[in-house]
């Protein structure tokens, strides 16, 4: 029977994780390269799952690669060959194998890959990955040679569900489920049984490929330089019995020894006949993530801070935005922030979806409250809202006019300005949250005719409350003379704002249509209409990057300005 019509008529017990096992009876040297060093051992750890009911065991190889093994390609070949034949040959007829591929063999994908399926490999595993683009090309490579391998991709994630990249694992499942070459799919290592559970709960998908599931057995301490996870062969065999509604194919990942592997066998009812998913999302509760109480900037000194704005969705759709901002959680991003309906055209009101960036991801969150669509009443009741939501970050701004196409339509009210209502939050602190006040900040115009001005006015700003200020994106030398003076005549904190152009139709658009922002012609002329979308995205990081350089001798820290979300640009500039 082949893997396809197995796992129809049943699920398919994997084994448990071979490194954590391996180290346990030789703790002298990399598991893998026990592959040619020790291979008695290998066959060891091979047969002791196998003989604890495991049905498909995974080669030894997922760090075989010229980098961990410190050899060249002929070696590493020898190690791959090496490490199937030993398996093989624990596994006999009646035990599949999966010849593993872990994330750290980006070069030698192809290499490994072929030497794979020229020892006769009928199932490839890619494990531990946080993207599936990179390994597209190979993942079609192995069909063309076979197209009868069994491929499967396993992605790890966070307990939010989220990989180390910031891509969620109902996007990846997504994306794979369009993929014709990979026939199965889904998540091990990074998270204990648990919140695996309820990663897969959580994702709202159909797909006819087989789920896979694969947690560690929990969450590891570090004793004398050694991972070390807590022995819960019970609990772990409980939460796998949830899980196998989900999944076609469980086994373990760090932490799970062959006894896992025992009580998984011996406990849950694995006669079960595969059915095409459904898996639709469940709505929880969540409350172990809200954001901190506090001001982002609290016991910073020194340091340089870091606010990054992320555009509210104009539709229903916040998977990209959440993606970049769980990816700027991981790189301790003092703050994120949401703009107002920028412009005056409609987005996702920018507290509720702080509301749920703080409680899904936990990160500091700064929604932007805009004077020009709610009265006093409703600015109030949205204040109070938030506050009893645990946002205490805010920036505190007048807003852009309504757009001149819909006045007809739709009034801006302006019961206050930006100054008024720094001075009315300043009330309802004194008021209503002395013992946890609220902290915002304002905007500084650094383009205004008369600077002097500005700086009266940011200093009513500071009166009013205001503990920090944010920028408009600059780009001319000009205007960072101009900040330089600002900060030289004021006593606060000012974050510089940046953002990187991506087009040279958006750096006209924005030179042309945005009031308050200049662009030079000299950095226009850096951009050509026959640029490719990569080459005029990295122009663009780079300009900003010397933008950076110019005010980092004043700016108390830097406003990220992130166009369209995109994940690769808040790499590069948190990089």
């Amino acid at each position: 029977m082949n893997i396809r019509d197995y796992i129809i008529e049943k699920k398919l017990l994997c084994d448990g994780a071979f490194g954590t096992y391996f180290s346990t009876l030789n703790s002298e040297i990399l598991p893998e390269k026990a592959n040619t060093l020790a291979p008695d051992t290998v066959y060891a750890v091979h047969r002791a799952y196998i003989e604890n009911g495991a049905k498909l065991i995974r080669t030894n190889t997922f760090s075989s690669n010229r980098n961990s093994l410190g050899c060249d390609e002929d070696e590493l070949k020898e190690n791959i060959r090496s490490a199937f034949n030993i398996a093989k040959k624990a596994a006999g007829d009646d035990v599949f194998i999966a010849c593993d591929i872990g994330p750290d063999n980006k070069e030698d994908y192809f290499t490994i890959s072929d030497t794979f399926i020229d020892c006769g490999a009928e199932i490839i595993l890619f494990e531990t990955f946080a993207e599936v683009e990179d390994i597209i090309p190979v993942i079609k490579h192995i069909k063309e040679r076979n197209k009868n391998i069994f491929i499967i991709t396993q992605f790890c994630v966070n307990q939010h569900g989220y990989t180390e990249d910031g891509i969620s694992g109902k996007r990846l499942l997504e994306k794979c489920s369009n993929i014709d070459e990979i026939d199965a799919m889904g998540f091990n290592c990074g998270v204990g049984p648990s919140h695996l559970l309820n990663v897969l709960k959580n994702i709202s998908i159909d797909t006819d490929k087989f789920i896979t599931a694969l947690p560690n057995a929990s969450y590891p301490s570090v004793v004398q330089d050694r991972m070390v996870f807590m022995d819960n062969v019970k609990y772990f065999s409980e939460i796998m019995a949830d899980i196998c509604k989900y999944a076609d194919i469980i086994g373990g990942c760090c932490g799970t020894s062959p006894k896992y592997i025992k009580r998984l066998s011996d406990s849950i009812n694995l006669n079960v006949k595969f059915e095409v998913h459904k898996l639709h999302k469940e709505i929880k509760n969540s409350s172990n993530n809200k954001t901190k109480n506090g001001a982002f900037f609290a016991g910073k000194e020194g340091k340089k801070l870091i606010a990054v704005e992320l555009d509210p969705p104009k539709n229903g759709d916040c998977t990209t935005l959440m993606e970049t901002a769980n990816y700027l959680k991981t790189k301790n991003v003092d703050v994120i922030t949401f703009a107002d309906s920028p412009s005056g055209r409609t987005r996702a009101d920018s507290v509720l979806m702080s509301i749920k960036a703080a409680e899904e991801i936990g990160i500091s969150v700064m929604p932007h409250i805009c004077c020009r669509d709610k009265n006093a009443i409703a600015i109030s009741s949205l204040l109070l809202g938030a506050y009893i939501n645990n946002i205490r970050n805010f920036l505190v701004i007048t807003g852009d006019p309504v757009p001149s196409t819909v006045r007809d339509n739709i009034k801006g009210v302006f019961n206050f300005d930006s100054v008024r209502l720094m001075e009315y939050i300043k009330e309802m602190n004194n008021e209503n949250f002395s013992n946890d006040k609220l902290y915002y900040g304002g905007a500084i115009n650094y383009s205004r005719r008369n600077i002097d001005l500005e700086i009266e006015r940011i200093n009513k700003k500071i009166k009013g409350g205001a503990d920090f200020f944010l920028t408009q994106p600059v780009f001319d030398d000009n205007d960072i003379e101009t900040l330089k003076y600002i900060k030289s005549r004021v006593n606060t904190k000012i974050l510089v704002g940046i953002m990187p152009l991506v087009s040279i139709t958006n750096a006209r658009f924005i030179k042309n249509e945005l009031a308050g922002i200049n662009i030079p012609d000299s950095i226009i002329d850096k951009f050509s209409p026959d640029m490719s979308k990569e080459e005029a995205q990295s122009k663009g990081i780079e300009i900003a990057k010397e933008i950076m350089e110019k005010v980092n001798d004043f700016a108390d820290g830097f406003y990220f300005i992130i166009p369209f979300n995109r994940l690769a640009i808040a790499q590069a500039l948190i990089n």
